[in-house]
């Protein structure tokens, strides 16, 4: 999950770790302060050439996605910010013990979410050390980059630099496609829907610049990106059926503990046998695995198949955009039932 929403920027909530819109207000503050613009930190002389060359390209992907993707040209991604340090935000994701549907916050415009935000890491930690310490399952993940939703004026950040190019490409894409559309409560559609439109933009600025080559390579990590979420998602469906069991508690810690296990041997098996020895996700599976770890990548992916599917019926980028803006008015269990269902399946 990357985001923070405007939520972090705008919530007027006072919660467990203290007031949450005074830690919001100085961190975007402190982002703003140290934002310049892209133009005049590429003419300054003691920029080092790789860094213009990055934000070279941070332009070029820009002027790309407005004007081959549609998406909107608001105000972010024309200025640089660099915070020295390698995360802008940490996101708390938590669940109740024997749950895998995340525990959300409402706040005005963004609705409600499934996650907290915050830019010092010691109070995101201190937040979810008391929803761990109340019972829940908890995960505390790092996050280089936000959206605003076109609300103030989002920066390219010093790490984004060092990615390699369809990263870089696009997070920009996908970070405009969450202005181009957002719906407020749905954090699984709006994921999922700058998702399809990352992947999409990518393939076409591949394309376009002639990269045909690295297109089997994109795909290739595509392909793995499915897999470990298709892992999770069933990691998920088998936790989500013993909740729902009527196993005593300490039994159930049991059981939950050997689904987490049979989840890290199903992924070993795909990196020796699918994966050729890929090591993309050991990092993540090298901490300790609990509810909230899998709601915090899974949930978001579940409604990409069929977004997919909705994008190729449409016949164009505009043309799908219409088809996910006219759900508006739907519930999200509506909403989800007309575009994230697949042909076939649920």
């Amino acid at each position: 999950m990357r985001l923070l929403r405007a939520a972090a920027v705008i919530a007027c909530t006072c919660a467990l770790g203290g007031c949450y819109v005074l830690q919001a207000a100085s961190g975007q503050a402190e982002v703003m302060r140290k934002s310049e613009p892209i133009p005049q930190v590429m003419a300054d002389p003691v920029t080092p050439p790789r860094t213009r060359e990055r934000l070279q390209l941070v332009q070029e992907a820009r002027e790309f996605a407005i004007d081959e993707l549609a998406l909107p040209d608001g105000k972010s991604y024309r200025r640089y910010a660099d915070l020295g340090r390698p995360y802008v935000v940490h996101n708390v994701v938590a669940t109740p013990e024997f749950s895998v549907d995340p525990r959300r916050w409402c706040f005005p415009v963004a609705g409600c979410i499934a996650y907290r935000g915050y830019f010092d890491q010691a109070r995101a930690e201190d937040f979810a050390l008391r929803l761990s310490i109340r019972g829940d399952d908890v995960s505390v993940g790092g996050v280089p980059t936000y959206s605003t939703l076109g609300h103030l004026p989002d920066p390219v950040f010093q790490p984004m630099l060092e990615w390699r190019d369809t990263r870089l490409v696009g997070t920009v894409f996908h970070e405009l496609a969450h202005e181009r559309l957002y719906l407020p409560g749905d954090s699984e559609l709006n994921e999922a829907f700058a998702s399809v439109v990352e992947v999409e933009g990518v393939r076409r600025w591949l394309a376009a610049h002639g990269r045909t080559a690295d297109i089997a390579a994109y795909d290739d990590s595509l392909r793995r990106q499915r897999e470990f979420a298709a892992l999770l998602h069933e990691t998920r469906a088998r936790l989500r059926q013993l909740y729902a069991s009527s196993l005593p508690p300490a039994e159930m810690r049991i059981e939950k503990q050997r689904e987490f296990g049979r989840l890290k041997f199903r992924h070993e098996q795909l990196r020796r046998e699918h994966w050729a020895g890929y090591s993309g996700y050991d990092a993540w599976f090298a901490r300790a695995l609990n509810n909230a770890r899998l709601v915090a990548v899974a949930t978001y992916e579940d409604c990409v198949p069929g977004l997919r599917r909705v994008l190729e019926e449409a016949g164009s980028l505009p043309a799908f955009y219409d088809r996910v803006v006219a759900t508006r008015t739907l519930t999200a269990k509506e909403r989800h039932a007309q575009l994230c269902a697949v042909a076939g399946g649920d």
